[in-house]
């Protein structure tokens, strides 16, 4: 099974990509959400993190294997989870994750089906269900820092693990700060791209831009 793949960017189109690997070429099925971060890196190197299916009915005897690729291993594994919901197929949840993982994952968070339905093929059933079974699962994916830019147009890095964001946010919940309160200091606290290793390196970042 192919997990990551590096190459060079050959071409952006509306659902998937071409990375120049070596002398192949491979196709990438990419969400909307990564294509607009792609598509200005051209001609660049690219690595995605990357699932494998498979693709058609056996019964008519035409399967193909495809690769879907994210910009990191995190934004990977919210697709794996969104794809647990019932109803909801690894194409549709392709089709389906057009806004950035944080927003999406924030929604289910909040119980916004209503918002959910704004997204491709997810009626208010689907909606629903996505709530249903997800919520509790999604936190430290609605605290993921906003990718950023390079100044080359590379994407950056998402560089703090989720879990500890997740830990983070408990602990600013614990203390007596809102959601809103605790999930705007831990934007802040990221921004830039930095790294943390420990739940009391956030914290006192935190708190030192608070003086």
């Amino acid at each position: 099974m192919i997990t990551k793949i590096t190459g060079h960017l050959n071409r952006v189109l509306d659902e998937e990509v071409r990375l120049q690997v070596g002398p192949l070429e491979y196709q990438v099925l990419v969400p909307e959400f990564v294509r607009r971060q792609v598509q200005t890196m051209l001609g660049q190197e690219l690595t995605l993190h990357t699932s494998e299916y498979l693709d058609g009915n056996p019964m008519q005897g035409r399967v193909v294997p495809r690769l879907i690729g994210f910009l990191s291993e995190v934004e990977l594994e919210f697709f794996e989870l969104f794809c647990t919901v019932d109803k909801v197929g690894v194409r549709k949840a392709i089709k389906a994750l057009m806004r950035p993982i944080r927003e999406i994952a924030d929604a289910i968070q909040r119980q916004d089906s209503k918002w959910l339905t704004s997204l491709p093929g997810i009626g208010p059933a689907t909606a629903e269900q996505v709530v249903a079974t997800l919520r509790r699962k999604v936190t430290k994916f609605a605290l993921m820092p906003t990718p950023t830019s390079t100044e080359e147009g590379d994407v950056a890095p998402v560089v703090v693990n989720g879990n500890l964001l997740e830990e983070a946010y408990q602990a600013l919940l614990s203390i007596g700060h809102s959601p809103v309160e605790a999930r705007n200091r831990l934007d802040q606290a990221v921004r830039g791209g930095r790294s943390f290793k420990s739940v009391e390196e956030i914290l006192l970042e935190i708190y030192k831009q608070g003086k």
